[in-house]
């Protein structure tokens, strides 16, 4: 038998579940998730979801530096989602690059300063 992966979700530590969730449903076009879960808040865009959960008086990501990159999130139409959440305010560390790898992609941080890549094949 062969295994079959699914949906992929990030994990992510912050200091306030509740801004970190209005950041990725306001600038980043994400829609929140209504889970009863005290501490945690919950967002989805297709298959990508990213569960926050508080930890209040541990160092921000932002301080981890190459370590603060968490995620990796493939989009058909990359130029299209950098449209769409530029004017939204995103903090975005760089627009839609070809890559000599093969891909296009796109940085963001989020206000803890967790790195999200966005990227799509490049042909």
């Amino acid at each position: 038998m062969t295994a079959t992966f699914g949906q992929c979700c990030y994990v992510t530590a912050v200091h306030d579940v509740a801004a970190t969730q209005a950041y990725f449903v306001d600038k980043l076009a994400f829609e929140p998730l209504d889970i009863d879960a005290p501490g945690w808040r919950f967002v989805q865009r297709g298959t990508a979801r990213f569960d926050m959960g508080e930890c209040i008086g541990v160092p921000e990501a932002k301080t981890l530096g190459d370590h603060s990159w968490i995620a990796r999130i493939f989009v058909e139409g990359l130029d299209d989602y950098h449209a769409e959440i530029a004017p939204r305010g995103a903090e975005i560390l760089n627009g839609p690059t070809d890559k000599p790898w093969g891909l296009r992609e796109m940085a963001v941080r989020t206000p803890d300063g967790h790195r999200i890549m966005f990227c799509e094949v490049i042909g």
